[in-house]
C-alpha cells in the first residue's frame, strides 16, 4: 500500500493490521516504490487533479499490472469521473476525505477479487452515462461514489436526495431482481437536464407488482415496522423493506414499468445547470 501522508497514512495502516503502509512525496518516488516492492494498492493525495492521478495510474500499471487505485479528487469533473470508470479505478471520491472511510476503501481495495470488470460504461457524455453492473453489492457501493461524484455540480442537497433514493433503488435491485448473483447484470444510466436529475435502472428479474408484495413498507405504508420486519424474516429476506418507500418521498416522480424490474426516478432542480 502505498498512501497520502500523515493522518490519512495512520488510518490505512490501523484498517489493515499486518499491511506495509508507505508514504510518498509525488509520483516520481511513488513509481520508485512500486519498482522495489509490489504494492496492491495506490491512494493518491488530495492535492493532485483527476487527469494527473490517472496518469499516475497507466505508468504503475506498467510496472504492476494488477494494481488498485483510489484517487482522493479535490473536485472531479463529469469528464474526469468517466475516464476514471474507463481506467478501472478501483473508488473516486471526493472532499470531505474522512480518513475512516479512505481507510475502509483501502481495506476493500486489498481484499477485493474480480472487481475489475464490476463496472462498465456503455455510453457516456458529461449528462448522460449509461453503464452495465454485475451484480455484488461492493460494486453497488463503488458505483454510488462514483456517481455521486459525477454530479458534484448538482447543489449538495438535491444531489443527497436522489443518490438516497437510487441507493434504496438499487439496493433492491441486487436483491430482489439479481439475488447478489454476480453472473448477471443491472443496466443504469443517469441524465441530467436543465432542471432535473434522472436515474435509471433495469435489473434482471422477473419484476413484481407493489400491491402483490406484503414485505415492502410501500406496498401498506401502514403497517408497523415491527410487523413488517417479521414478515421479512418469515421469507427469509434482510431487515429492511422501506427502500421504495423512502425512495418515493425523497424524489418528485418515480415510475415502475408494467413487470416492475425498471425504474426511473426524476429529482427535480429547477436550477440549471451549474
Amino acid at each position: 500500500m502505498i498512501a497520502p501522508p500523515a493522518e490519512m497514512a495512520t488510518a490505512i495502516a490501523m484498517a489493515l493490521p499486518g499491511g506495509i503502509v508507505e508514504s510518498v512525496e509525488g509520483a516520481a518516488e511513488g513509481l520508485q516504490r512500486l519498482r522495489r516492492r509490489a504494492f496492491d494498492v495506490v491512494v493518491t493525495s488530495p492535492s493532485t487533479s483527476v487527469t494527473e492521478d490517472l496518469a499516475l495510474l497507466e505508468e504503475a500499471r506498467r510496472i504492476r499490472p494488477g494494481l488498485s487505485l483510489i484517487v482522493l479528487a479535490p473536485r472531479a469533473t463529469p469528464e474526469e469521473i468517466i475516464a476514471s470508470l474507463r481506467n478501472k479505478v478501483f473508488a473516486c471520491l471526493g472532499p470531505p476525505h474522512e480518513p475512516s472511510e479512505v481507510a475502509g476503501l483501502a481495506r476493500q481495495a486489498m481484499e477485493a477479487t474480480d472487481w475489475r470488470n464490476g463496472i462498465e460504461v456503455m455510453s457516456a457524455t458529461r449528462d448522460w452515462i449509461s453503464l452495465r453492473l454485475s451484480c455484488r453489492l461492493m460494486n453497488a457501493e463503488r458505483l454510488l461514489l462514483f456517481l455521486r461524484e459525477f454530479r458534484s455540480d448538482v447543489p449538495e442537497e438535491d444531489r443527497e436526495a436522489v443518490m438516497l433514493a437510487f441507493r434504496e433503488i438499487l439496493l433492491n435491485a441486487l436483491e430482489h431482481g439479481a439475488r447478489f448473483d454476480a453472473d448477471k447484470v443491472i443496466e443504469i444510466s443517469a441524465v441530467r437536464t436543465a432542471r432535473a436529475i434522472v436515474y435509471y435502472v433495469h435489473d434482471p428479474g422477473p419484476g413484481f407488482s407493489l400491491g402483490e408484495i406484503a414485505h415492502a413498507a410501500a406496498a401498506d405504508p401502514e403497517r408497523g415496522p415491527l410487523e413488517l420486519q417479521d414478515e421479512r424474516h418469515a421469507r427469509g429476506l434482510r431487515p429492511g423493506g422501506f427502500g421504495i418507500l423512502l425512495a418515493q418521498k425523497v424524489v418528485d416522480e418515480l415510475f415502475y414499468s408494467e413487470r416492475g424490474n425498471e425504474v426511473i426516478l426524476i429529482k427535480h432542480t429547477d436550477r440549471g445547470h451549474s
